[in-house]
């Protein structure tokens, strides 16, 4: 029996398995796995793969791959959520992004679209004076760039090259693209080119993602190159707003780039609980949640 392209993936992001990872396909069409997969360390490796490459992975999904019962995968999901690698909720797991892993735009955009437009709009309308803004990189950020109120003058300044094609057209906006390396993942420049850059620049009002965020880490990415562009940015800008659907928070990746107390604003949805939203506000930025 051959090996699937999955299954050589599988070796290759270091997840044992039967036989070489061979996958079958049963007569309903869902692909079970060898026995050797029953191991707690290879069933916990096969669940990071399909949450990593899927965006997501359903407990009772899993349960008929893997041919095991439905406690068995949310405790292999448990264990990986205390390493910090997925995040559980509602019956799924998400993957956590990390040094060795990050999501693509691609896949960004699957995810929590109702509330990553609420959130766009809601920090669209904290503009207030602002003249010069700075959009960081990533979806949630180009849905921010839709919302800027038409016919306004703005100076943009952007790492981020979706947000800059978007806004470019507009006679109302000079859009500064900054120059660099551009990453695939995100399509947005880093490196030194960048931060050089942005410290000639004093920019009235910076919109900043991050890929994890709680009080003790602050605001975190896992690309160091990406850390550097965030810092740059902060210390560019006069006001700060971090703009991020529920699932960052309580989450730490490998760089922190930026304190709580850094920002005024923390714009999310309502999935994050009114409770974690009082105990980030002690920390200093108040919590708008759409």
């Amino acid at each position: 029996m051959g090996v699937t392209k999955r299954s050589q993936r599988a070796v290759a992001h270091g997840c044992p398995d039967a036989e070489s990872g061979v996958m079958e396909a049963n007569g309903t069409g869902v692909r079970s796995v060898a026995d050797g997969h029953r191991s707690a360390s290879g069933r916990r490796g096969q669940l990071l793969l399909w949450a990593r490459e899927d965006g997501h992975v359903g407990v009772t999904e899993a349960s008929a791959r893997l041919s095991v019962s439905v406690e068995t995968v949310r405790r292999d999901l448990a264990v990986l959520e205390q390493h910090g690698l997925i995040r559980r909720e509602y019956g799924s797991a998400y993957p956590v992004e990390s040094v060795g892993f990050e999501t693509s735009l691609e896949k960004r955009s699957e995810k929590w679209l109702p509330e990553k437009h609420r959130i766009a709009k809601e920090a669209a309308r904290h503009l207030e004076d602002a003249e010069s803004v700075f959009i960081d990189e990533g979806y949630l950020p180009s849905l921010l760039a839709q919302e800027l109120p038409p016919g306004r003058p703005l100076t943009v300044v952007t790492a981020s090259l979706p947000v800059a094609t978007m806004l470019a057209p507009r006679a109302e906006h000079t859009v500064i693209m900054l120059g660099g390396r551009v990453r695939g993942h995100t399509l947005a420049a880093v490196d030194h080119w960048v931060t050089q850059m942005l410290a000639q620049f004093v920019i009235d009002l910076a919109f900043i993602g991050a890929n994890g965020l709680t009080p003790a880490s602050g605001l975190t990415t896992p690309d160091p190159a990406v850390a550097e562009v965030k810092a740059a940015a902060i210390r560019a800008s006069r006001r700060r707003i971090f703009l991020g659907a529920h699932p960052k928070f309580k989450v730490s990746t490998f760089c922190r780039f930026a304190d709580l107390s850094d920002f005024e604003l923390l714009i999310t949805d309502t999935r994050l609980p009114a409770a974690e939203a009082h105990r980030l506000e002690v920390h200093g930025p108040k919590v708008i949640r759409v």
